[in-house]
């Protein structure tokens, strides 16, 4: 499987992902985590120019590009390989940011970010996108509880630019239906719960076809 978590920063996507790892692992499942931006040795340097807030001169364009070099090559490196080995690949945010963040968030022209993620995950579509939704008042609360300068480029963004963001994922899960939402405001208990159902829910279907 390849399952994939999206949503705002802040939305709880780490905790969860590292709570499915071990749910697969204790079914005896080979997993491999990835992290985006990053997860590999190029994606990785990407990472640091992205987040880094040294950088707030760069162009929205330019971290499209750079957002979209790095999964592509995750998708060569580390998603196909694994997919074929039949390991369970979780990533921690995929393509369904770009359109989000870039598209809706900066407002870079949405048909342009949609082909080009089109173009960048051939072959690597996720089974099934878990988007943990929040409120903005809820990123306000959890933001405040970190030091200013462990924020990254991107996470000191302004509300409304997160207002925008929130817009592209509803506009996204009514246009694939292998978004889940989920209310990023339960306990992380309960969003484990419904996680883990939605994926049985998901493997009984593909074992009865």
């Amino acid at each position: 499987m390849f399952i994939t978590f999206e949503g705002l920063d802040f939305c709880g996507k780490s905790t969860q992902v590292k709570l499915l790892e071990n749910y697969f692992k204790a079914k005896g499942k080979k997993v491999k985590i990835i992290r985006e931006p990053g997860g590999t040795k190029i994606s990785e340097k990407v990472r640091k120019i992205l987040l880094d807030r040294n950088n707030l001169e760069m162009s929205s364009e330019t971290e499209l590009l750079l957002f979209t070099a790095s999964r592509i090559q995750l998708v060569k490196e580390v998603i196909i390989p694994n997919i074929r080995q039949n390991n369970v690949v979780i990533s921690d945010r995929f393509h369904h940011s770009s359109i989000a963040y870039q598209g809706f968030g900066r407002g870079i022209d949405l048909e342009f970010v949609e082909n080009l993620q089109a173009f960048a995950i051939k072959g690597a579509r996720p089974d099934i996108t878990f988007f943990l939704d929040i409120p903005i008042r809820t990123i306000i609360e959890r933001k405040a509880k970190v030091e200013h300068s462990a924020l990254d480029r991107i996470e000191i963004s302004k509300n409304n630019f997160y207002e925008k963001v929130r817009e592209g994922y509803y506009y996204l899960l009514n246009k694939d239906n292998y978004i889940i939402q989920i209310d990023g405001t339960l306990s992380v208990e309960e969003i484990h719960k419904i996680i883990v159902n939605k994926i049985e829910e998901y493997l009984n279907i593909k074992g009865t076809e």
